[in-house]
């Protein structure tokens, strides 16, 4: 299985949100989004992202672009975690995996020393056409949330 690759169409999805409702990339066709996939609400890395990009939100909006968070926790934990850190970023809820499976994202992962299967932490800038225009791997959370911005602003 390829991995997803700048000018592919980027899997599409409709998923439980934050708040109660979905959220579907179709709907928001014609507006860049950047849609982050994380592995796990109320943890130190997943936190200080959705920290970072809850920040920048208000720079995000003047560039014309939505922000979303992917993790397979549920919806409730969603509220509870954007409550407790005052999170502005919409998160969506894929607890079966088939919008992370779609990103080729679901990988085996060690942490000491132990195989498991997890969440690889990437993001995806899907262009106005539905299109990935930038993916960022493996990413690192410091200045992350700002590196997504400079991308967003030089579309």
């Amino acid at each position: 299985m390829a991995d997803l690759a700048v000018g592919d169409a980027a899997p599409q999805f409709d998923l439980p949100r934050d708040g109660g409702g979905s959220l579907s990339l179709a709907a928001l066709r014609g507006k860049p989004v950047v849609l982050y996939f994380y592995p796990q609400d109320d943890t130190t890395s997943c936190t200080n992202e959705a920290i970072g990009f809850s920040q920048l939100k208000p720079e995000f909006e003047k560039a014309g672009v939505e922000v979303i968070g992917l993790s397979p926790d549920s919806v409730k934990k969603h509220d509870k975690f954007k409550a407790k850190y005052d999170l502005t970023v919409d998160l969506v809820a894929d607890e079966e995996r088939k919008v992370i499976e779609a990103y080729h994202l679901w990988v085996e992962k060690t942490m000491y020393g132990r195989n498991y299967m997890g969440v690889e932490r990437a993001t995806f800038l899907i262009g106005k056409d539905g299109r990935i225009a930038r993916v960022w791997r493996k990413v690192r959370v410091k200045g992350h949330a700002e590196e997504v911005l400079e991308a967003v602003r030089a579309l």
